[in-house]
């Protein structure tokens, strides 16, 4: 798996420098900084320009690049023992995505299921989450009335992120074990998922507009109900 751009190369040195399986860079850096890299003792590879485009697929890569370890997503069974779960019911935005990453793993999500797509690239979900995927548990279940079933059967309260839900400001609990489920802006969550809801929440407007970004949406959602 190969990502690129300063912040998230040097994340990675940082802070999970067993993933890193090969160097590269398109510019000289500072000879401090690389003598950090070359302490991994992996291949330190100089691309020229043509070939990092390429590897970014025209991004801004900044003349950092590494490949690491392929990701591992984890189990379902493993992700069944947090308490507080998000299920993404069939979002296929990878910077929306990785920005709710990043934002549940600050908040204390213990888990994220991605469900409804089958490509999930993790290239891009690392990149957007500013490494944090790299920290998260994340599993993929396509099936996602199976996978309700499942979390009912472990006892989860399932709440679902709903135009017609209770405003969240409004909505107390003492919920346990939360299995928050977010929908995509434009079809929010299927039917199948909202009759097996225990709860439904919403973001009352103070103003008359449309809807919030998804991945803001679900920060206050989460912000709200780990309260």
């Amino acid at each position: 798996m190969i990502i690129y751009g300063k912040q998230i190369v040097l994340f990675v040195l940082n802070n999970h420098s067993d993933l890193i399986e090969e160097v590269m860079f398109s510019k000289n850096i500072e000879p401090k900084l690389f003598s950090k890299f070359s302490r991994l003792k992996k291949s330190i590879i100089k691309l020229d320009s043509k070939k990092a485009q390429a590897l970014a697929h025209g991004g801004n890569h900044q003349g950092y690049f590494l490949k690491i370890k392929e990701f591992e997503f984890t189990t379902l069974n493993e992700i069944k023992k947090g308490k507080f779960l998000l299920i993404l019911d069939s979002l296929t935005d990878m910077g929306n995505i990785g920005a709710i990453i990043r934002t549940s793993y600050a908040l204390g999500v213990d888990g994220i299921v991605i469900t409804g797509i089958r490509d999930v690239k993790m290239e891009q979900l690392v990149r957007t989450s500013s490494g944090s995927a790299l920290n998260m548990p994340i599993a993929i279940h396509f099936d996602i009335s199976d996978l309700l079933n499942q979390l009912k059967f472990e006892q989860f309260s399932l709440v679902g992120a709903d135009m017609d839900g209770e405003d969240i400001k409004n909505f107390k609990h003492n919920l346990n074990k939360i299995a928050l489920i977010v929908g995509s802006e434009g079809n929010g969550l299927h039917n199948k998922v909202i009759k097996k809801l225990d709860h439904k929440v919403s973001i009352k407007m103070a103003r008359v507009f449309d809807s919030l970004n998804v991945s803001v949406a679900t920060a206050i959602l989460v912000h709200q109900l780990k309260g």
